[in-house]
């Protein structure tokens, strides 16, 4: 786990020491242990490492191979001993134990398609010296992040804005995603992945691979990963799929334990975290109990700390327990939002920045976390809706008993008649709903007229194209929704020097997933039926069966009605007024303390957004 950087040009005045050690220097938290740089003509690259796997000076990057290529590497591949095998069989031989010298090695025998070979989270840049070419990718899922700037002089690139920014880069606010985000919450374009929230810094999209070639000084970008969304094996019976879903999963947890420094594990009392760890007890036989962590709220009705202590206790786990409060959010406010460099949805996320701090206190470098199980599993209640419009359409609705079901397991959703209209004609909901958030947005009161009229000629709310059940999953695990809480996570473990590694979201489980019927993710009224039916004789039941579903929310309502995180939202409203955006009058506008995963919490978005000013 690693912070990358890198300069191409043909200018020799833009390729420079100083300017690379510039980038690497703002990168440093994501790599404490150590740092590189190498530089020719046309090139340079550098590189901060976080020491994982190898930790001799051998695993020190940017690390050269055959005398041909440089690589910097941000990741971690999982099967990289399964693919080492292979390669030494064809002739390649390694001068390290590192995962990254195995990424250069498939790299020269497999080209771009060394990428379906991989199973793990990574951004990496390849620089190859007789082709005079750059080889970047990134992982399926946006795991690890790639940041870029192009124009007629340069290519420069990091794996976080601030890089850029310490490389000259002009830091000019995107003030069309901040309009979409202001009014409905957006952090991000589906139908554009590479936008940012600043105009001339792009990302890479995940599951994707970059070429830029200095002799032609152009880049291409192409997609290498996707999921076939409508290819269901309607045969498979549970057993089957039970089998072959804990083979998976076992599989994924053990390859992520790889590792030459102590694993410890998140821990928030819901199914994910919780079934993590039963896997990670059923694997290993460690003298000492592995390390959990969890953020807790004393009092406050979400608190999960009951149920965290149930799975701490049955596997007899070092518990660590942190309470963020009022006082601790505002003083880290500062520092949150310089990590994470962009907006982000509410405070939901400084539960999971104080964990990855207790982390680091604690001496623990890696931690397993369950991200990724509820968009490809069915995990939140929105997804009711949209298996019932699948079944409605189906006319199996009604047979199905799934509405009793849901109903008898206390879920408030409702099937109306908007529900039946969007099931039968999904096209012309699309429409209705685009137009809905489109005027919503419109009306927005508290935005001036000129920002308003300038910056909303583009919508970006959008629905699945597909509306089934694997639509909508497919549609917040590869397009809208799991990104987002990938780039809250990275940052937030980076910031600390952290690494996380996330089980459910190796490549061959999610597909799997994706091939099964919608029931086997959503039956007789529960989420995530499969992974329930898997883990109900080796967790507690009040984990298993848990009916409420809550993620990782602390209480947000209650910090925002202290009176110094009320101060700091005043003056946020300042700053936007200021650069013309919000009217005068909403500074004196009464401060709507709302809990942190409710719409519209525009305060909230106010906050978050004038660090961008800053």
């Amino acid at each position: 786990m690693c912070g990358i950087a890198g300069i191409i040009s043909n200018n020799s005045s833009l390729i420079s020491t100083d300017r690379i050690k510039k980038m690497t220097d703002a990168l440093a938290h994501r790599g404490p242990d150590a740092e590189g740089h190498w530089m020719n003509s046309t090139t340079a690259l550098g590189n901060r490492r976080l020491a994982i796997i190898d930790l001799s000076n051998a695993g020190n990057q940017p690390i050269h191979y055959l005398q041909r290529y440089t690589i910097t590497h941000n990741g971690e591949i999982y099967n990289y001993l399964e693919l080492k095998e292979e390669l030494q069989k064809k002739g390649y031989s390694f001068n390290s134990k590192t995962d990254t010298e195995v990424i250069v090695a498939a790299y020269d025998h497999w080209k771009e398609e060394c990428v379906d070979h991989f199973d793990g989270m990574f951004a990496f840049a390849v620089w190859d010296e007789r082709e005079k070419q750059l080889f970047v990718a990134r992982d399926r899922f946006g795991e690890k992040p790639f940041f870029y700037f192009f124009d007629n002089d340069q290519f420069v690139f990091a794996s976080e804005m601030k890089a850029l920014w310490a490389a000259g880069i002009e830091r000019k606010v995107n003030l069309k995603l901040l309009f979409n985000y202001l009014t409905i919450g957006y952090v991000d374009n589906p139908n554009i992945p590479e936008e940012t929230f600043f105009e001339n810094i792009f990302k890479l999209p995940a599951a994707s691979f970059l070429k830029f070639s200095t002799s032609i000084f152009q880049l291409s970008i192409s997609n290498y990963w996707d999921i076939d969304v409508e290819n269901k094996n309607k045969k498979i019976n549970d057993a089957e799929a039970i089998e072959q879903f804990v083979f998976l999963f076992q599989r994924s947890v053990q390859r992520r334990l790889r590792s030459d420094v102590t694993i410890g594990t998140s821990l928030s009392g819901g199914l994910d975290s919780s079934s993590i760890i039963a896997t990670l007890h059923s694997l290993t036989s460690q003298n000492s109990p592995p390390a959990a962590f969890t953020s807790v709220f004393p009092g406050f009705e979400k608190d999960e700390s009951v149920f965290a202590k149930l799975v701490a206790d049955k596997f007899h786990l070092q518990h660590f327990t942190i309470i963020p409060d009022a006082a601790t959010l505002h003083n880290d406010l500062e520092k949150l939002f310089y990590y994470q460099e962009e907006p982000f949805s509410s405070s939901s996320i400084y539960a999971q920045y104080k964990v990855y701090e207790l982390a680091k206190q604690k001496g623990i470098k890696v931690l397993l976390d369950g991200q990724g199980a509820d968009e490809t599993l069915a995990g939140y209640h929105k997804y009711y809706k949209w298996y019932w419009q699948e079944l409605f359409r189906k006319r199996k609705l009604i047979s199905s008993n799934e509405l009793n079901a849901a109903k008898e397991l206390g879920i408030t959703e409702k099937f109306g008649w908007k529900n039946r209209f969007a099931a039968l004609f999904p096209e012309f909901a699309t429409i209705f709903l685009e137009k809905h958030f489109l005027l919503n947005a419109l009306r927005h009161e508290d935005l001036t007229k000129d920002f308003t009229q300038l910056q909303s000629k583009e919508a970006y709310y959008i629905t699945p194209e597909i509306f089934s059940l694997n639509g909508v999953l497919y549609f917040n695990t590869c397009m809208h929704g799991l990104e987002e809480l990938l780039r809250y996570a990275d940052r937030n473990s980076m910031a600390h020097g952290r690494e996380v590694r996330l089980p459910f979201l190796d490549h061959e489980l999610v597909e799997f997933i994706f091939s099964l019927p919608a029931n086997f993710k959503i039956r007789s009224g529960w989420t995530k039926w499969l992974l329930r039916e898997t883990m109900k004789d080796k967790l507690p039941n009040e984990i298993v069966w848990r009916k409420d579903k809550t993620g990782f929310e602390p209480p947000q309502q209650q910090w925002i009605q202290n009176e110094k995180i009320t101060e700091l939202i005043r003056d946020a409203k300042k700053i936007l007024v200021d650069e013309k955006i919000l009217k005068p009058e909403v500074i004196d506008k009464k401060i709507e303390a709302k809990p942190a995963h409710e719409a519209d919490d525009y305060d909230w978005r106010y906050l978050s957004s004038s660090f961008l000013f800053k």
